[in-house]
């Protein structure tokens, strides 16, 4: 934002709120233009926590009405549209998958970590991978990250070897960063 030389691949990101994009930032930038601190304006720093819900229960039925062709997609509360957003990778970069107002709130009701969801910033992340789903919250950055790689990476009708092995390396960090939130369920 200020111009300043950002240091390696590590660094704030802030959500445009306005313009529903990512800016990188360095940190000052990143201190002094989050609107989450208490500004009023346009930016809400991505915060770096990283969630899991192994207790979820999003099983396949809640899967099947959410209507996303693909294994991968990450949802979250848009506060600019006043509505939740749900979009998966896809070679063509992020599609956003239309989201009826029952299949996000099964979503909801199903886990644990929508109640820790910050509007813009975070994300749940699911996959359905080996006959289970796993659920995340996650900076939005990764989702966006990952959305980037598959689109880098894909190959095929399928998307390849490759960009598999991608997602199963990136799965992998989001499961080493991830803790469960306090008062999770036994």
């Amino acid at each position: 934002m200020c111009g300043a030389r950002l240091a390696g691949e590590q660094h704030p990101h802030l959500v445009d709120v306005d313009k529903r994009a990512l800016v990188c930032a360095c940190g000052p930038c990143s201190q002094l233009m989050d609107r989450s601190a208490g500004s009023q304006g346009r930016f809400r720093a991505v915060p770096g926590r990283f969630l899991s819900d192994p207790g979820h229960r999003i099983d396949d039925q809640a899967w099947e009405s959410l209507r996303i062709p693909v294994s991968v997609a990450f949802f979250f509360r848009n506060s600019a549209l006043d509505r939740p957003v749900a979009l998966y990778p896809s070679p063509a970069g992020a599609t956003e998958s239309e989201l009826e107002e029952t299949a996000w709130r099964s979503v909801l009701d199903a886990t644990q970590l929508a109640a820790h969801l910050e509007p813009d910033v975070e994300a749940l992340l699911l996959r359905r991978h080996e006959g289970r789903t796993e659920c995340f919250l996650v900076p939005i950055d990764i989702c966006y990250e990952l959305v980037g790689r598959m689109r880098l990476l894909w190959q095929g009708f399928d998307g390849g070897a490759e960009a598999r092995a991608d997602l199963d390396a990136l799965f992998t960090r989001v499961r080493g960063l991830a803790c469960e939130p306090h008062g999770s369920r036994p």
